[in-house]
């Protein structure tokens, strides 16, 4: 490669590596670069060889700069390109729709329910953000109820009603109401009683495969036309416990012959032989089916807007029919499609993740391999930022894919400037040093000087990462230390001044004393990293996020006497 064509590669590489460190408020990256730069120059693929390495020189460069002086060098070189980026910003800035007929109703009541089977995961996430949100938006209320009134297939968890509330705290709201349906089963027995007499539902004794027959025939269940006072004695014997599961229900009477077999008659209670784990409701045995509890108990606190699954659809259809007999008026509803998110091996499954702790396969909950909420806190990710990528994807009926790289990005914008710097050096090669100072002193934060500088010892040689060990005679920049030459084992310093790292020629680099340094395990969504920190890292606080340079944000988990634990949330 000829100079003429080199310094038109740095000159390229500096503005793409300045749109990607700007773009995303981090480290410009070699990889994110060399696409670009080689579709809007195909006359560089000829030398597709020698290119990452210029372009490697020109990052590190533009890396070392502070985030207001990358802004300040991409509006000299492509003040056109940077408009457009931050016009694309402010693009992207997301709004929900405003609520259907709001304007209508004196107070906006939304409501989650969860089934407390589990903490969440990330997917769970969408409803608190997207309830909470509309909450602020409308000056309304958000109300939790659980949905617990299945004690069989969907056990309730004990653990779990706190742990939910907790994961919706962490996310930043506040529930106005926090409900328990398994406290509220007599108010659905008085319902169910003014439904029967209404003439509005009935007992059947049918078989599962009896009526399912009868129903896709549109033939109706010989229970059908009991009488209101046959009926009544029955729900009374299902109330009372007289009956096993299976044994009997109670139908809502709706159209045998409507068009969509699954709102034919459909199941209000069951009889479920297995106790509650709840002990103020381990007593029941009838137990309300989630379309009656839910229809009963929106009703009832005033939920004026409904949001849920596309798949849920035949929910408010069901549950139509039980307002239509008592005469009251169908929440608003929004219906949404799936949310899919990427990154994680681990299925979105309360059932899946719960197994792979139980089997050992996971630590627990806050494992950071685990898809969950608890384990994104502990990665130091704050909740702000999940909403804000869960706001993000708006209320479409069509499924939407969340890239983690969204929450990263969210949340890298909210801890970067807080987060101060360390080095952290991962399987390294120890060097001795000769020439130089004892120490070298990177600051603490490159965009504030008055935080001021931290202490690196040298002296006692120093440990890099093996895949920044120069070759025989090469040169390398050390971070807040200066350029050191390789001589066997050696590090031998040079004296040479920073043009050496902005002519390309010197790559700049972290390192980590050799003797004096804190031992460190890093836990990561791949696994445990062992490493070494610089001796000042012990200033971090547990619980503080802070930067490990060039490799990325952890949150300090534990201070122990042989190690410190960290956890990894991202680049």
């Amino acid at each position: 490669m000829n100079d003429e064509l080199r310094e038109r590669v740095e000159r390229a590489a500096e503005k793409h590596a300045l749109l990607n460190a700007v773009k995303y408020e981090s480290d410009a990256d070699v990889g994110a670069v060399m696409g670009p730069l080689m579709g809007e120059n195909p006359d560089f693929r000829p030398h597709g060889d020698e290119i990452p390495g210029v372009i490697g020189g020109v990052v590190a460069r533009v890396n070392d700069l502070s985030t207001e002086e990358k802004r300040d060098r991409l509006a000299e070189l492509a003040p056109e390109e940077l408009a457009e980026l931050e016009a694309d910003d402010e693009s992207e800035e997301a709004v929900l729709p405003d609520l259907p007929n709001a304007e209508e109703y004196d107070e906006v009541r939304m409501r989650a329910a969860p089934n407390p089977n589990g903490p969440w995961h990330v997917g769970h996430a969408r409803m608190p953000a997207v309830i909470g949100t509309y909450k602020e938006l409308y000056d309304g209320s958000f109300i939790v109820r659980f949905d617990d009134t299945d004690p069989e297939t969907k056990r309730p968890d004990l653990s779990a009603y706190d742990a939910i509330l907790d994961d919706i705290d962490y996310l930043g709201f506040e529930p106005d109401d926090v409900l328990l349906a398994s406290d509220r089963v007599e108010t659905y027995y008085e319902y169910a009683r003014d439904l029967i007499e209404a003439g509005g539902a009935y007992t059947c004794s049918c078989s599962g495969e009896a009526f399912s027959e009868l129903k896709n025939s549109a033939e109706a269940c010989p229970h059908r036309d009991k009488d209101a006072e046959t009926t009544l004695s029955e729900f009374e014997a299902m109330v009372d416990g007289e009956y096993d599961s299976g044994e009997m229900v109670l139908r809502v009477k709706t159209d045998i012959e409507h068009k969509n077999p699954a709102l034919r008659d459909w199941v209000a209670f069951r009889m479920v032989d297995t106790p509650h784990p709840r002990e103020e409701a381990e007593e029941y045995r009838a137990w309300p089916m989630l379309d009656f509890q839910s229809g009963v108990d929106d009703h009832l606190t005033g939920v004026t807007h409904i949001v849920r699954g596309i798949d849920l659809q035949d929910s408010a259809k069901r549950q139509q029919f039980v307002y239509d007999y008592f005469g009251w008026e169908y929440p608003e509803v929004i219906h949404w499609g799936h949310v899919q998110v990427d990154e994680y091996d681990v299925k979105l499954s309360t059932s899946t993740i719960k197994e792979l702790i139980d089997e050992g396969e996971l630590d627990g909950w806050d494992d950071p391999r685990a898809p969950t909420l608890k384990s994104l806190r502990r990665r130091g990710i704050r909740g702000e930022a999940i909403v804000d990528a869960m706001v993000g994807l708006g209320t479409s009926t069509s499924n939407v894919d969340l890239s983690m790289s969204a929450i990263y990005a969210n949340n890298r914008e909210l801890v970067d400037d807080e987060s101060d710097r360390y080095f952290l050096v991962r399987e390294g090669e120890v060097f001795a040093v000769e020439g130089g100072p004892e120490a070298g002193h990177p600051a603490l934060h490159p965009d504030h000087e008055e935080r001021g500088d931290r202490t690196v010892p040298a002296a006692g040689g120093v440990v890099v990462e093996s895949e920044d060990v120069p070759a025989e005679d090469e040169r390398v920049w050390l971070k807040g230390y200066g350029c050191v030459r390789r001589e066997g084992e050696t590090f031998v310093h040079t004296g040479d001044d920073i043009a050496a790292v902005r002519s390309g020629e010197v790559d700049v680099i972290h390192w980590a004393p050799a003797t004096d340094n804190v031992p460190v395990r890093m836990r990561t969504p791949d696994g445990d990293v062992a490493g070494v920190a610089e001796p000042d890292f012990t200033d971090a606080e547990v619980d503080e996020v802070i930067q490990f340079e060039r490799l990325g944000f952890v949150r300090v988990d534990e201070r122990g006497e042989d190690e410190t634990v960290v956890y990894w949330a991202h680049k």
